[in-house]
């Protein structure tokens, strides 16, 4: 996994902002989890485990996975996940199925889990079984990140193949 990590000097008290609001005059990195002390890594943990929902307070969240609130909230708006930087971009998603019904519904679905929102979709003629379909989202509403949306895709029945096409 790949964080991507802003300078601390930056006061900013909300996420979404943060990622809006990026001070030209500060300094950006794209380190790897790896070499970094693991309070990193901990902060994106309970970031995602308040965003799924499924806990709603910062105290549990951050007991879950064993860091103080104090290290939560020094860095909580500084660090994010390589993915977060798409977040509030229009994607555009690839995908070959099969001819079968139904197969699209499946696809719109699991992007309805995710909270994406759809833009565009084209579906063209299928040939020998076959048909290209191409949508557009726009993710800043999303749940997941765009990669656990993609092997989620690759899962349904009759995609043989998706990938990410455009990013805004």
């Amino acid at each position: 996994m790949l964080i991507y990590f802003c300078d601390t000097k930056t006061n900013v008290r909300n996420t979404r902002t943060a990622r809006v609001n990026m001070k030209k005059d500060s300094t950006y990195l794209l380190v790897d989890v790896s070499v970094l002390p693991e309070v990193f890594s901990k902060v994106i943990e309970a970031k995602k485990i308040l965003s799924k929902g499924n806990i709603k307070a910062v105290n549990d969240a951050v007991k879950e996975v064993g860091l103080s609130r104090s290290a939560y909230y020094k860095y909580k708006d500084c660090v994010f996940p390589f993915y977060e930087t798409s977040r509030g971009k229009v994607m555009t998603l690839f995908f070959v199925v099969e001819d079968f019904s139904g197969i699209l519904s499946s696809i719109i679905n699991q992007i309805a889990i995710a909270k994406a929102n759809i833009l565009t979709i084209n579906q063209n003629i299928p040939i020998n079984g076959l048909a290209d379909v191409t949508i557009s989202i726009e993710t800043a509403e999303m749940v997941t990140d765009i990669k656990d949306l993609m092997n989620q895709m690759a899962k349904i029945e009759g995609v043989r193949r998706q990938e990410i096409l455009a990013r805004e």
